[in-house]
C-alpha cells in the first residue's frame, strides 16, 4: 500500500528556527512568530490498514461532534471534512492569556490502492475517533456515508 504524507510548508521553516529554545522559554511574555501562528490548525491525523476485503481507517477528530462529521468515498478517493465548535463565552474579569484550542473546518482526502463498495462502508465515531470500513469493489461508485 502507498504511504499517505500530509506536507505543510510551515513545518520546515519552524524547524529552522534557531531561537526555538528560547522562544518557548518566553512564551508567555512576547508574541510568537507568524510562522508558528500559521500552524496552530490541528492536523487530521489518519492510520489506514488493509485486510483482503476491506480497508480501515481511524482519524483523530477530538472535539467534534458526530453531527458535524461528513465522509464521502467515491471510487478508491475518500474525503473526510469535519466543523471544530468552540464556545465564546467569556466570564467577567477574565482575560485569555493563552488561546491555542482550535475552531474552524479540518479536511482530509486520500486515494486508496483499490476502489471501494460505498454501499457497504461503514463509519463510527467514539471518544474522538472517526473509524471507517470501507470494503473492497472492483467497480466502485459514490454515496455519502451517515456517521454512527
Amino acid at each position: 500500500m502507498t504511504t499517505l504524507a500530509r506536507w505543510n510548508p510551515f513545518r520546515s521553516v519552524a524547524r529552522l528556527d534557531p531561537t526555538a529554545g528560547f522562544d518557548e522559554f518566553f512564551r508567555g511574555l512576547a508574541a510568537r512568530p507568524l510562522w508558528r501562528e500559521l500552524e496552530a490548525a490541528p492536523d487530521m491525523r489518519i492510520d489506514v490498514s488493509e485486510d483482503d476485503g476491506a480497508f480501515h481507517v481511524k482519524a483523530d477528530i477530538p472535539g467534534v461532534s458526530k453531527d458535524d462529521i461528513e465522509v464521502s468515498v467515491e471510487g478508491s478517493q475518500v474525503a473526510i471534512g469535519a466543523e471544530v465548535k468552540r464556545e465564546t463565552q467569556k466570564k467577567e474579569n477574565r482575560k485569555d492569556l493563552c488561546t491555542e484550542r482550535y475552531c474552524g473546518q479540518v479536511f482530509r482526502s486520500f486515494t486508496l490502492p483499490a476502489e471501494v463498495d460505498s454501499a457497504k462502508a461503514e463509519a463510527h465515531y467514539e471518544n474522538g475517533v472517526l473509524t471507517l470500513d470501507l470494503p473492497k469493489k472492483a467497480n466502485g461508485s459514490s454515496r455519502r456515508i451517515a456517521v454512527n
